[in-house]
């Protein structure tokens, strides 16, 4: 079984879960390769998602694993079927590995709910906005790295497009509306296509006023991405080194009534709308 040079968040997180399974059962690397007739180099390969492994395999796993849930099972065997590259990989190479992880995971969302305080969620971004959010990178970035980075952030977001897109919450601080990244015009037009964007079936724009007073700490930018079982769920945060993802059930279960707080205070979509034209009115040249 050929090994893979750099497995994906995604291959990886199938890994992780095959561990748990395992470790749920209190069965060492050893004594689970016995049970299932193959050596403690495969599982372990399997579980860093070094090798690939089948969705056939998965299931066979997971019943001498004890495992009583179905659904989660048929997940993670739906992980194992997949073969093909996503458009993100036409990036590998020039730039890190996190933001085509990203790509992927969105790709694959069920649905997604986000956070932002700094700026306009990048799947809501047009290119001058864009374009004027990685102006602000220190380093500077050169032109050619900025344009792959443009036109990565770019591709994401079609995947708000088509059958199948997921159901997407997006939470916005009014600070964030506020900032003009750019300068007027760039924000002027942003907001409104930010307005735009709101109208789609599949988008909810809920704006977080100064006047709601605190939220919880969520940081400057973070999406709960949520899988087709609530075990495959993911939450993404930026840092200034780049995407973090974080995945263990416990602070899974924290951000989701952190986020739940934060919705809670957020206006209503109708409302939200009214408050962002009233932004997009009051920025002058």
């Amino acid at each position: 079984m050929a090994s893979r040079k750099a497995p994906t968040a995604r291959q990886r997180r199938l890994g992780i879960e095959l561990r748990r399974l395992r470790e749920c059962t209190g069965l060492s690397l050893t004594e689970a390769a016995a049970a299932l007739g193959t050596d403690r180099t495969t599982i372990s390969n399997s579980e860093a998602g070094r090798f690939g492994v089948s969705a056939a395999r998965v299931r066979t796993w997971a019943a001498h694993y004890g495992c009583p849930d179905a659904d989660y099972v048929e997940a993670l065997a739906g992980m194992a079927k997949e073969r093909t590259n996503g458009w993100w990989e036409d990036y590998r190479g020039d730039l890190v590995s996190e933001a085509l992880d990203l790509a992927e995971l969105e790709h694959h969302a069920v649905a997604i709910r986000s956070v932002q305080i700094m700026h306009v969620p990048g799947l809501l971004q047009n290119e001058d906005y864009a374009r004027a959010v990685f102006a602000e990178a220190v380093p500077p970035l050169s032109p050619e790295r900025l344009r792959r980075l443009l036109s990565h952030r770019l591709r994401r977001r079609d995947v708000l497009d088509g059958e199948g897109a997921p159901a997407c919450t997006f939470l916005i601080h009014e600070a964030a509306l506020r900032m003009t990244y750019g300068g007027p015009g760039v924000t002027r037009k942003q907001l409104g296509h930010l307005l735009a964007e709101s109208e789609r079936d599949n988008v909810s724009v809920r704006v977080i006023p100064f006047a709601s007073g605190g939220i919880p700490e969520v940081g400057s930018s973070t999406q709960y991405v949520y899988g087709p079982v609530r075990q495959l769920d993911t939450v993404q945060t930026d840092t200034a080194t780049g995407p973090v993802f974080i995945d263990s059930e416990a602070r899974l279960l924290n951000y989701r009534a952190a986020l739940d707080q934060v919705e809670s205070r957020s206006l209503d979509p109708e409302a939200s709308r009214d408050f962002i034209r009233e932004i997009a009115a009051s920025v002058r040249a």
